[in-house]
């Protein structure tokens, strides 16, 4: 087994056709199924299904895939590294953050990049903080912003900042004062959550008060625009951070107010996989990272406190 043999496979995989492989790796077709065939006999196991409309990979394929992408990472990266003589930082990074984030310093971020990094070629993955967790997880993106993760021997973690979770919602559903709200009177409100699972676990990460909430909450979804539409259109209100609604709140269109009895706060944690190479470039990413967001906190346009 080889890099290329490894190389061709994941074109293969992630193409279902030995066709569409062959002409991303830029080989003709019979190269790319005669390292296919080489590649199961040496493993002795068959690693795809060759079906009509496709190539349909088996159990033993999915479990070389994964093993392929790590170490087809792990060999960029040193490429990269060690073709760096000089102080410029370059090559492909990819990073992870959550909507929040996403919201407070993604254009920063991207401003930055391009300004003071131009030979940094950035992939921004957007998703939520359980989608960031587990995109870290499978090596597709290198380093990864998450809220109230669970410990993961795989993962390096940092925390960042903590921030106060409010009430959020239309004033006709929470009130038009700002007086804080018990935890009590928020449960017989029509919540609008996150489903339960990481999703959820990243605003409420008290398993006792997520699972109480969870049995009265009239709608759960996985989906950011889902609950600002229900939001805005009156539907209920749900837990979110200041920075989550900023805009909103700042145009009088949605109302906040603290909960307490217990108050509730969330933890963001920078992390990177344990097995992947630290580079200069991934180093340069998150030191950027860490500035962007105590900028942000400093100039209070993020409600938090630094950790």
């Amino acid at each position: 087994m080889d890099i290329r043999q490894l190389t061709y496979y994941a074109a293969i995989f992630e193409h279902r056709n030995l066709s569409r492989a062959a002409s991303d790796c830029n080989v003709a077709q019979s190269a790319i199924s005669h390292h296919l065939a080489n590649l199961e006999n040496e493993l002795g196991v068959t690693l795809f299904l060759r079906k009509p409309r496709g190539m349909e990979p088996t159990a033993a394929g999915i479990k070389l895939y994964d093993h392929a992408k790590l170490i087809l990472r792990a060999v960029k990266s040193a490429q990269q590294d060690i073709r760096q003589q000089s102080e410029v930082i370059a090559g492909d990074i990819a990073i992870g953050l959550p909507y929040s984030v996403m919201k407070a310093i993604g254009l920063p971020l991207m401003q930055a990049v391009l300004k003071d990094y131009p030979d940094v070629r950035l992939s921004v993955v957007e998703s939520l903080s359980g989608g960031t967790f587990s995109s870290l997880l499978s090596s597709d993106v290198d380093i990864s912003l998450f809220y109230n993760p669970q410990k993961d021997e795989r993962i390096t973690m940092q925390q960042v900042l903590a921030e106060e979770v409010l009430c959020v919602g239309k004033p006709e559903i929470i009130g038009s004062s700002r007086d804080e709200m018990t935890f009590e009177e928020l449960i017989n409100l029509p919540v609008l959550l996150l489903r339960q699972g990481v999703s959820a676990r990243a605003v409420i990460d008290r398993p006792g008060l997520l699972n109480k909430l969870e049995a009265r909450v009239p709608l759960q979804l996985n989906s950011v625009n889902g609950i600002m539409t229900g939001l805005l259109a009156g539907l209920g209100c749900t837990l979110a951070p200041h920075v989550f609604v900023s805009e909103d709140l700042n145009a009088g269109t949605l109302h906040a107010r603290p909960i307490v009895g217990p108050t509730l706060s969330r933890r963001l944690y920078i992390g990177h996989r344990k097995d992947q190479p630290s580079t200069r470039l991934s180093e340069a990413m998150t030191s950027l990272l860490l500035d962007l967001i105590r900028r942000e906190v400093t100039a209070n346009r993020w409600q938090a406190e630094i950790i």
